[in-house]
């Protein structure tokens, strides 16, 4: 190649590019001008820059960095440059030196360094490798470099800073791990809210058990104040005490996260306030602070809600209420904003006992008793039951709405109503008043997901049960003294052993990534999914020893939902912390359609949503319509929620307000006929209460072996208990579920029949010899596809 030419090529390459092809046209020139003073070195200086590759923090998690794809080049407007300066690459020979680069140590230690672990640095190298082989053209140094070594004239090494870029744009989040850290530090979180660190806050415990007159005692600060905010875990919380502050002659708004109501005729703002946790403001100055259920903090899901509120509140007093269990790590909390805890101590107004004996059989309820299940399957089954009794039931459970809840209560409370008997999960726990003599625990073992976001099975814990039986006898009942006991007998000893256990101290408060903090880590990973930000941004995040970061799993799964559907960083992140049951498909429908309806600049008017609800909706005729209608009002707030973030987009929510009212009085009937619902569902086999599918039986076994290994644990300490029979343990279990309403005694007939002939089958299948036939092993499997 003439001189000339070279220069030309030279002169073609941009200005920011020529010093770092410098080493490379130097080696394209070496034939003509012999060897250049001062060449590259090889690895020692590589070697030498990996000094300053970070290090000294936590290896992070690198299972979560996703690899971006780097298309190969295609052919260039200019030529191949490289090819032009030296000679067109052997295929064959780059592919020889791309596996012996790979297969040195030397080159795998110094990956290492620069944080690519074996797995980036496999991944790496296939994409490099792809990259490499793939490509029309190379860029001039880099071909340059790998013909050097073709001939001998560089060393292997010399490909390191090229396969390192190339890493680096694969996986951005070597770049820039240093800033990550930083942005993703939650430690000091007392530091993030300075309008509250400006003021010398009194901060008040008030601490008891459920019915001590805790709450009271903090709410009448909060009354008798100029001006207040109550925090509350739940929306019947907040709408309780904003509707007690107005009858007092305290003018006080509601805020919740579907609703906003303003009781000043001119729209101002009272000065008083009533809201959910989630909502209060940590900017507006008010003289006292309520947080209801402080003991919420250590929620795997919402406790940094809590934490916000307590750190954060801008308050002259913040009194907190909850269980003494929260004593200790608030004061800790504390101490680290140089705050003093006073701590004032109640005891329970009414006495409550655990009965010695179990209900064991639902013709002995008696009225002012309430049944707790945490499950609808055993909702629906016990209020069949006591319907057939002759009794009435009130029924109430999580995901009805807060006025059928209310209303279902008054029918309960209410001592000229017929209704004497209520059956309920653990929703009763807290928000609702009601007039119970005795709790009558169905089961003691609850489905919860723990902080790493996997689903157990476990005996409710202390605070749990101690939170349910304390509903019995409240003060300011008719029932002056509470009851506690269980259905079977089996969970007595177990439910004493529980109520009797101390409360475990709660050890640490929920933090939660701001959406400044994820904007700020998406412009570094610009081209990376939301869902995998949240996850980069937890593991490499740095709390002090008293905070965890809380479990997104609800928002990671409307963030992948939605994925696919062109929004803006914070609009997506806004869509993502709507709160949806994520076990209704409609719901989950509704979010991504609202979620591409808004992408589309489209305004979700209030007739735009009739028809997308199908409105008017009849009443339900069994329990899956009463099921859908549950998740039709889930959606019209997701809507409301939505309403007030994106007001141009979704703003009709005033109409839709009471489209939802409307709705609410259609599932009020139909709750309040649920036991016909059951009746004709279990008719039309909508329902199947009475038998057991494969799955309900092994979860029913499941919860019995875990029941009963604690009961044994239990007795071991006491006494030796003989094990029984076979027969009579089979007898036992039969009779409970007859009892409990999930077999009758035909279904128990057909069990044994099918049990037998299964065991026909069996004997037949071990007579065989050899394997068994491709026919045997499909109708082995048709009982689990059934």
């Amino acid at each position: 190649m003439s001189l000339p030419r070279c220069a030309l090529l030279w002169a073609r390459l941009p200005a920011g590019r020529q010093a770092g092809h410098l080493a490379a046209v130097c080696s394209a020139l070496r034939p003509h001008f012999g060897p250049f003073p001062g060449a590259l070195g090889r690895v020692p200086a590589v070697a030498a820059a990996s000094s300053s590759a970070s290090g000294g923090s936590k290896a992070p998690n690198t299972s979560l960095f996703v690899p971006l794809t780097v298309k190969p080049q295609g052919p260039s407007a200019d030529g191949d440059v490289g090819a032009e300066l030296t000679r067109p690459l052997d295929k064959n020979e780059v592919k020889k030196i791309l596996d012996k680069f790979y297969k040195r140590k030397e080159i795998q230690k110094l990956g290492a360094d620069y944080g690519l672990d074996a797995r980036l640095f496999h991944q790496a190298f296939i994409s490099f490798r792809n990259y490499i082989m793939q490509s029309h053209s190379l860029d001039v140094d880099i071909h340059i470099v790998l013909n050097d070594i073709c001939f001998s004239a560089a060393h292997v090494d010399d490909l390191f800073p090229f396969f390192l870029r190339h890493a680096k744009q694969i996986f951005p989040v070597l770049e820039c791990k240093d800033d990550l850290r930083k942005i993703s530090d939650l430690r000091i979180p007392p530091n993030w809210y300075p309008e509250a660190r400006a003021i010398q806050r009194k901060i008040i415990f008030h601490s008891g058990p459920t019915n001590s007159g805790k709450t009271y005692h903090a709410i009448q600060k909060y009354l008798s104040a100029k001006s207040g905010v109550y925090c509350g875990p739940l929306k019947l919380l907040a709408h309780e005490i904003f509707e007690k502050s107005n009858a007092a002659g305290v003018p006080c708004d509601l805020v919740t996260g579907e609703e906003r109501v303003t009781v000043e005729p001119d729209g101002k703002q009272a000065g008083h306030v009533a809201c959910t946790v989630e909502m209060c403001s940590v900017t507006t100055p008010y003289e006292v602070a309520v947080i209801d259920e402080i003991q919420m903090i250590r929620d795997p899901a919402r406790g940094w809600a809590w934490t916000r509120a307590l750190l954060g509140l801008c308050a002259e007093e913040v009194h907190l209420c909850g269980e003494s269990a929260a004593i200790d790590l608030v004061t800790e909390l504390m101490y680290t904003t140089g705050e003093e805890v006073e701590v004032r101590s109640y005891e329970r107004l009414t006495p409550i006992s655990v009965l010695d004996h179990a209900l064991e059989s639902l013709d002995n309820l008696r009225p002012g008793d309430c049944i707790v299940c945490f499950s609808k399957n055993d909702i629906y089954s016990v209020s069949r039951q006591i319907e057939i009794r002759g009794l009435e039931s009130a029924v109430i459970y999580g995901s009805l709405p807060p006025g059928t809840k209310l209303a279902q209560a008054k029918k309960f409370n209410d001592p000229d109503d017929p209704c004497k008997i209520l059956v309920a999960t653990d929703a009763i726990g807290m928000g609702l008043n009601l007039s119970i003599r005795r709790i009558i625990f169905y089961s003691l073992i609850k489905p919860s997901i723990n902080e790493k976001g996997e689903r157990e099975i476990e005996p409710i814990t202390t605070s749990q049960a101690l939170q349910i039986a304390g509903r019995a006898g409240r003060y300011s009942t008719q029932f002056k003294e509470g009851e506690v006991t269980t259905m079977n007998r089996e969970d007595l000893g177990l439910l004493k052993e529980i109520l009797n256990r101390p409360v475990d101290p709660i050890r640490a408060a929920g933090l939660h990534p701001t959406a400044e903090q994820i904007e700020m880590f998406a412009y570094h990973l610009p081209d990376t999914t939301l869902s995998n930000l949240i996850d980069i941004f937890v593991d490499f995040s740095q709390v002090d020893g008293q905070y965890f970061v809380c479990n997104m799993d609800d928002f990671k799964f409307s963030a992948e939902l939605i994925q696919h559907i062109p929004l803006s960083l914070r609009v997506r992140y806004v869509f993502c912390t709507a709160p949806i049951n994520k076990k209704q498909p409609f719901v989950c429908s509704s979010l991504l359609q609202f979620a591409r309806q808004y992408s589309r600049n489209e305004p979700l008017t209030f007739a735009w949503l009739r028809r997308y609800i199908k409105w008017p909706l009849l009443p339900p005729k069994n329990i899956k319509d009463l099921v859908d209608l549950e998740a039709v009002h889930d959606v019209l707030d997701l809507y409301l929620w939505l309403s007030y973030r994106f007001m141009d987009m979704f703003p009709d929510a005033s109409l839709v307000r009471h489209l939802q009212k409307e709705l609410d009085g259609i599932i009020q009937d139909g709750v309040h006929n649920i036991t016909k619902l059951i009746k004709i569902s279990e008719t039309h086999k909508l329902l199947n209460l009475q038998s057991l599918s494969t799955g309900s039986q092994s979860r029913l076994s499941e919860t019995l072996k875990s029941q009963a290994r604690r009961i044994r644990s239990t007795k071991r300490e006491s006494k030796a208990a003989e094990p029984p029979s076979c027969s009579a343990g089979e007898r036992s279990l039969a009779s409970r579920l007859v009892q409990q309403g999930l077999l009758t005694p035909d279904m128990l007939k057909q069990l044994e029949q099918e049990w037998l002939t299964q065991q026909t089958e069996q004997g037949k299948e071990r007579t065989d010899s050899g394997t068994y036939s491709k026919g045997t092993r499909r109708r082995k499997k048709e009982p689990d596809s059934e």
